[in-house]
């Protein structure tokens, strides 16, 4: 249930006569240390879980009513209701959801040819949605450590949804930054993680290759009240620091990079992940990524307490524009263990078999995976003790 409503509180809800929302400047999100929630987060025993049945951080309550008074005003592409959910059978415990509007209404992804591919201002780019779309502008306050150089972030609404609350993240889009993943955009993303009290909130990043449709630096973020493989998936240390770690288990194996909370570690911790962010992309190695609540590395269980946040990351095949006729294009939720699916025949048959195969194509050789592996952690150990 929501939080009570405190009468100082800034609304994030759009006035009621739609002339008004030209030139209305977003309302900033102002958070602090005391918002970082990282301990006590954790799924109910009655799995799944919903918006209506958790207790909702101030973060939570923001966007959940600006976003659905959103929907209701008709802003989406489509009304998403309830959406048929199952859990396939098998040992990995994928998530599929049926979402034929989405597969249908979507906006067409650009033309990308390259994962240096330069921002182009014609192309449709967050600089060009309507106000109504933002949400929020989230603002660190200073008493947050070592805070990395602050951006203004858009919280603004997908209006394609994969699920309920999918918002995006967007770095001050005046820039016009390209789809390359930076630190003070990922600390965004870690830290709105932490900001919710849902153990299924989650965010993420697609690069260009990696089936980004946008090429303006965002990233997303979405509720699903289900737990997924990779936050308990067992893993092993790469680097003798412990820095990088790597998940062996299905869906897809990937790179694991965990911390407990916040604090004058997370800044390290973000630039680990731009390292090998950075280096995939100067290589024109697709990849996605995952920020999740999640238990530590090691022979972790799919029950293990969220006890900090989870970063994986994975590198691919590149994989330019949608492909027809699969049940699920594979991106970073899929990759997660979130199958959105286009079509009730596909949802009615899918099996965790062909799920795993459809996946397993989208993966790196197995030689030029061990190389990447090899080029990370080599870069791990240059970082100063």
């Amino acid at each position: 249930m929501a939080l009570p409503r405190d009468p100082n509180e800034t609304s994030y809800l759009l006035p009621p006569d739609s002339k008004d929302w030209e030139g209305q400047s977003a309302p900033d999100f102002v958070y602090g240390q005391k918002d970082l929630v990282v301990e006590g987060v954790q799924w109910p025993r009655k799995a799944p879980c919903d918006l209506d049945t958790l207790p909702l951080s101030r973060f939570d309550s923001a966007l959940c009513s600006a976003w659905r008074q959103r929907m209701e005003l008709g802003l989406f592409r489509y009304c998403l209701g309830e959406l048929q959910t199952q859990t396939l059978p098998g040992a990995v415990g994928f998530v599929a959801q049926l979402n034929v509007e989405r597969g249908v209404q979507r906006r067409q992804p650009q033309h990308i040819k390259s994962m240096s591919q330069a921002f182009d201002p014609e192309q449709f780019n967050f600089n060009k949605i309507r106000p109504g779309e933002v949400l929020f502008r989230l603002h660190r306050e200073p008493d947050l450590p070592n805070a990395l150089q602050q951006e203004d972030i858009l919280v603004v609404i997908n209006v394609s949804p994969l699920e309920w609350g999918h918002v995006l993240l967007v770095p001050e889009p005046a820039r016009g930054l390209p789809q390359r993943l930076l630190p003070s955009a990922l600390q965004a993303g870690v830290e709105a993680v932490l900001l919710s009290l849902h153990p299924g909130f989650r965010v993420g990043f697609n690069s260009l290759g990696g089936l980004a449709s946008v090429n303006h630096l965002h990233l997303h973020g979405y509720y699903l009240g289900h737990r997924l493989p990779v936050e308990g998936a067992p893993s092993e240390p790469l680097d003798p620091r412990g820095h990088l770690h790597l998940i062996r288990a299905l869906p897809a194996p990937g790179f694991l990079f965990y911390i407990s909370g916040p604090g004058p570690d997370l800044e390290a911790f973000i630039s680990r992940v731009c390292w090998a962010t950075d280096y995939l992309t100067d290589h024109e190695i697709a990849h996605n990524l995952f920020v999740t609540r999640g238990a530590p590395p090691g022979n972790t269980l799919p029950s293990s307490v969220l006890t900090g946040v989870r970063v994986i990351l994975w590198a691919r095949k590149s994989s330019f524009g949608m492909k027809e006729g699969e049940a699920f294009n594979v991106a970073l939720c899929e990759l997660a263990g979130h199958l959105p699916v286009k079509t009730p025949q596909d949802f009615s048959s899918l099996t965790e078999a062909a799920a795993v195969a459809l996946i397993q194509e989208s993966l790196l050789p197995p030689a030029q995976a061990e190389e990447v592996q090899a080029a990370l952690v080599a870069l791990m150990s240059l970082e100063k003790q």
